[in-house]
């Protein structure tokens, strides 16, 4: 099946409960353990951009951007509906993000845990690199590798945007 992929906001009333189910009933959060209130809460959290791909089943795959503090342009979640995967929906997502943060910052930043390497391969083949390891952040036992996509260094970036 075919999924139409233009990115539009999340419905954050009508849709955020299913992608929260999406999220935990998935790796890598079923092993990072992310409890269903905590993953409705970031996706209504008012200060995060959510923004989905539509199907006719509802929401195929979605994005959770954060804009805020030194590692703004973080890409906090990035989820497809496992019927939907290997159809090019995470990075039509990445891609959308990459666009939608390189007009406000220099820097994409996304996590990848140790444990999901196909992830990682996606991440590092669309452009991102490893620059640090956050050693079992989240759970014991699985690190979690930080990856950064750059357009240059915010001196740089303050002086063409201004």
């Amino acid at each position: 099946m075919s999924v139409d992929q233009r990115v539009q906001p999340l419905d954050r009333n009508s849709e955020a409960a299913e992608c929260a189910e999406l999220i935990v009933t998935s790796e890598p959060w079923l092993t990072l353990q992310l409890s269903r209130e905590t993953a409705l809460a970031v996706l209504t959290d008012p200060a995060k951009e959510v923004d989905v791909i539509r199907d006719a089943n509802g929401v195929a795959g979605f994005v959770v951007i954060d804009m805020r503090g030194l590692l703004r342009g973080y890409v906090q979640i990035l989820c497809v509906r496992p019927d939907c995967r290997r159809q090019g929906l995470g990075s039509a997502l990445l891609r959308w993000a990459e666009e939608r943060i390189f007009r406000d910052s220099p820097n994409v930043f996304i996590c990848v845990s140790s444990f999901n390497p196909g992830a990682r391969r996606l991440y590092e083949r669309l452009g991102f690199a490893l620059v640090g390891t956050l050693r079992e952040l989240l759970v014991a036992g699985h690190d979690e590798l930080l990856l950064r996509k750059t357009k240059g260094t915010w001196e740089a970036f303050g002086k063409t945007s201004a």
